[in-house]
């Protein structure tokens, strides 16, 4: 059984739906700035990936919006834009199911509701304050939205998840739970515990002076990774239905990989062993095709950088052998648990038009990160196969491979 993509959308922080935020990217713009959504004086690092100008009333009932955290309602945006990019308007409810991500869900209300009862005591916490935080909510209000009763799933594997939703919808096709699958991912944790505790670890950039150019993922100084935010969606549907109704197809699945490193509970394993398995899985489940392009973690860390290409190169059988690798998140910042999906758009869309993404800010080459990392400018290439990696906290690690269909 073959499944592919035939509807997709996405919003982050140098777009709020799936064209200008690509066209954004491909220009080498970023939405990396100085913190707005709350004053970040005294935090170590006041920079981030905002999403900008985003009404949630243009995607809900006003008196929705205050059951559903901002991650939700990234989510619902994401979702509509791809139901209406699929072309369905008919489909059998029962068997099409809804697969979301987020890393940490509503850590915005969260807080809130942690400083309302520490301040104004329990009975003055909000009846909607749990069903907007939980993760699973994500896919709650997507799947009532749009009347998806198949399989209502959730994966909340830290930067891993928005990939590991891809694979979980895939395997739930395949495994004929369902005929069609909503992936949607969404994240919007930039607040004061949510910047201060990544801070409090040491992986944020805190190129506070220059917020621009503070994401630079494979360049000699990075100094951490940059929080964004965002959401995607992408509609995945068996072969046959797809070709029997007319719908763009804007690739096919061929390949998932997953693995955990067993190693620390933040740095990834040596060399990037954990990530090598996981790309190995995918790269033999794909048939090992050439692969045009890989869109990277690329975190803008020391270590997830150095091990990331260090992974690719023993995937390939050396540095030679690999193909154009970029990682987008200098232009989005690091979107946690909804990377993994955003960055699987992007991707899709970089096959569909045959342009490589850029790797913005790479200004000073570091020796140990040797690829060719489609630097500061996009390329056009033919791009039949491709890869989207995505690695999280406690070792956990997602990888898929898209492949074009002509």
């Amino acid at each position: 059984m073959r499944v592919v993509v035939t509807g997709i959308g996405m919003l982050n922080s140098v777009g709020l739906n799936k064209d200008e935020s690509f066209e954004n990217i491909i220009a080498g713009k970023t939405g990396v700035g100085r913190i707005t959504h709350f004053d970040p004086e005294g935090f170590a690092s006041q920079v981030a990936g905002e999403v900008k100008g985003f009404d949630p009333k243009t995607i809900m009932n006003p008196k929705e919006v205050k059951k559903a955290d901002r991650f939700i309602q990234f989510g619902l945006a994401a979702a509509k834009e791809a139901m209406v990019d699929s072309g369905l308007e008919e489909y059998d409810s029962d068997r099409f199911g809804i697969s979301a991500a987020s890393g940490i869900g509503g850590l915005p209300v969260i807080e809130k509701a942690s400083v309302i009862v520490e301040t104004r005591g329990p009975r003055r916490i909000s009846p909607f304050f749990i069903p907007s935080a939980l993760v699973n909510m994500l896919g709650g209000f997507v799947s009532i939205e749009h009347k998806l009763k198949g399989p209502n799933l959730a994966s909340v594997t830290a930067c891993a998840a928005g990939t590991h939703a891809i694979t979980e919808a895939y395997k739930t096709i395949k495994a004929g739970m369902a005929d069609k699958m909503m992936v949607v991912a969404g994240e919007a944790c930039i607040c004061p515990v949510g910047v201060g505790g990544f801070s409090a670890m040491k992986a944020l950039s805190t190129r506070n002076d220059d917020p621009e150019h503070a994401s630079r993922p494979f360049d000699l100084k990075r100094d951490g990774f940059v929080m964004g935010e965002g959401g995607a969606c992408l509609i995945l549907e068996k072969y046959e239905d797809a070709i029997a109704r007319g719908a763009k197809i804007y690739g096919e699945i061929i390949g998932v990989g997953e693995s955990g490193d067993a190693n620390h509970i933040t740095t990834p394993a040596a060399g990037g062993e954990g990530a090598l398995r996981a790309m190995k899985m995918a790269y033999k489940m794909a048939g090992e095709p050439k692969i045009d392009y890989i869109n990277a973690h690329g975190t803008s860390t020391k270590y997830n950088d150095l091990y990331e290409t260090m992974a690719i190169k023993a995937l390939f059988g050396g540095k030679e052998n690999c193909p154009p690798v970029s990682s987008t998140k200098g232009a989005t910042g690091h979107c946690l648990g909804a990377a993994g999906t955003i960055e699987a758009v992007i991707t899709l869309m970089a096959m569909q038009k045959s342009i490589l993404p850029p790797t913005i800010n790479y200004e000073e080459a570091d020796s140990e990160c040797d690829l060719d990392y489609v630097p500061n400018e996009a390329r056009e290439a033919e791009i039949d196969v491709a890869m989207s990696n995505s690695f999280g906290f406690g070792g956990t690690n997602g990888v898929v491979i898209f492949k074009k269909v002509k």
